[in-house]
């Protein structure tokens, strides 16, 4: 493991506000292994990357990043690096395997300890409930298109409030719903692989369920009164093409179905009239129940928001299968300009400004968390064993900016994760892409620490960015 060093002190250009949480984030699939151990089961992701064809080098989240055994060191490593806060997810069917019943203990111990762990290098604990790695019984049984899916993620809450509630500093009851519902039951590209429209939105309504759920548990619960419950939300920042009345309409349906599908419940308890219009050829939207609004929009403290790039579409048409429902034959996508990651995302931190003062002005009041945002490259260990990686730090230092740039300009934006702590698992992409800011030697599992991290720490110990 290699020290961190934050460098000499210079003088700070960009303050942040006192109080702002600089954290980083991981998900438990992609860094946790020990994916047979201790009671845990099959999630979905197991499944899925275990089907010919569907994650790169038919990789698997098997032993990852190998955290489960090496959390310690890892938590050391954060306490290098001088994070406030820590965003990790609780892998559901490590604590209760089946999706149903009493849990685990030892799978509860792990989270016991990793919070103990935390809090004692004075490192606010920050869990997600579910980070896509839904039990492969509850989806063999339907899934997330099914209600009773949503009914069984409440009693899992439940769970994790009783076992961790007097550790967990902030809930956050999903991440990234609009990826596990429409990239998952849409298109395909996720687990659990399905390519149904209908089933998609489906989904969507149930996640939203399973998160007013999840919150009213919470807020009932025993829990601390500096609690907060929180929800994340990747949402999209869209543009159109032009000006012209078709490619602004063309951005307008991708807002409701990748946007408002989700905020407007959570925030509003109702339903987008132009998304149900749009996908009356898909659902008569029959599956939302009397009542479902109202337990969706149980108040929360603060929206989470994870941003990577733009997205710039005109009128068109997509190639199916397509996650964007109801917008397919209406829809076509474009490369924005400029440098790109490893990922082949455009580097565009004007995109995250333009949410930011978007929702400062739709939810005013509320809260935002950046709780995931970063960049893969192509980074590796030099012949001395260091990993120089100036374009991350490029891209960091242009979206912190941005980020101030929006509290300046009035956003109420509380705290940056940076995704992400360790090169990991990345979904569809195995092992080939790393977002870390920490490298990891899959083979030998060997920590190193890059050149951001250091530069991370440094601005952690500032409170802002140096000039």
């Amino acid at each position: 493991m290699t020290a961190v060093d934050a460098g000499p002190e210079t003088t700070t250009e960009l303050r942040f506000p006192a109080g702002f949480r600089w954290g980083t984030a991981t998900a438990a699939y992609q860094i946790e292994g020990a994916a047979k151990e201790d009671g845990r089961t099959p999630s979905i992701w197991d499944t899925f990357s275990r089907t010919p064809g569907k994650v790169r080098n038919g990789d698997t989240g098997d032993i990852a990043a190998d955290h489960y055994h090496r959390m310690r060191e890892d938590v050391a490593l954060m306490k290098q690096l001088g994070v406030t806060d820590y965003r990790f997810s609780i892998a559901w069917p490590r604590v209760q395997p089946t999706g149903r019943g009493p849990a685990v203990q030892k799978g509860l111990d792990f989270y016991r300890r990793l919070t103990d762990e935390l809090l004692a290098a004075d490192i606010r604990p920050v869990a997600t409930l579910y980070h896509w790695d839904l039990p492969q019984e509850l989806e063999d049984a339907g899934g997330w298109p099914q209600r009773e899916t949503a009914q069984r993620f409440g009693d899992y809450a439940g769970i994790m409030a009783e076992a961790l509630g007097d550790r967990v500093a902030t809930w956050t009851t999903l991440n990234e719903p609009w990826c596990a519902a429409f990239l998952g039951y849409g298109s395909g590209v996720h687990a659990p692989g399905r390519t149904s429209a209908s089933a998609s939105l489906r989904a969507a309504h149930h996640f939203n369920l399973a998160h007013g759920w999840a919150a009213q548990l919470l807020l009932h619960a025993a829990l601390p009164q500096a609690s907060e419950i929180s929800l994340t939300l990747n949402l999209h920042a869209v543009r159109p093409l032009t000006n012209s009345e078709a490619d602004v309409d063309a951005a307008r349906r991708i807002d409701a179905v990748g946007n408002r599908i989700f905020l407007e419940p959570v925030f509003h308890g109702r339903l987008p009239e132009d998304l149900v219009r749009d996908t009356a050829a898909v659902t008569d939207w029959s599956f939302v129940q009397d009542g479902d609004l109202e337990v969706i929009s149980t108040p929360i403290d603060s929206l989470g928001i994870n941003y990577y790039s733009p997205t710039v579409v005109g009128a068109g048409s997509s190639a199916a299968p397509s996650p964007w429902a109801g917008a397919e034959e209406h829809v076509r996508f474009l490369p924005a300009p400029g440098p790109r990651t490893a990922m082949d995302w455009p580097v565009d931190p004007d995109g995250l400004y333009e949410l930011l003062t978007r929702l400062r002005d739709d939810l005013p009041g509320v809260p935002l968390v950046i709780t995931e945002n970063g960049a893969a490259y192509d980074d590796y260990a030099d012949p001395s064993g260091d990993v120089h990686d100036p374009e991350r730090v490029d891209y960091l230092r242009a979206h912190l900016t941005a980020v101030h740039r929006a509290i300046a300009d009035g956003a109420d934006v509380r705290g940056y994760f940076l995704w992400s702590l360790l090169d990991n698992f990345e979904w569809a992409y195995g092992y080939s892409k790393r977002f870390g800011i920490v490298h990891v030697d899959f083979a030998t599992q060997r920590r190193t620490v890059k050149d951001s991290a250091r530069w991370y720490a440094d601005v952690i110990a500032r409170g802002g960015l140096g000039g």
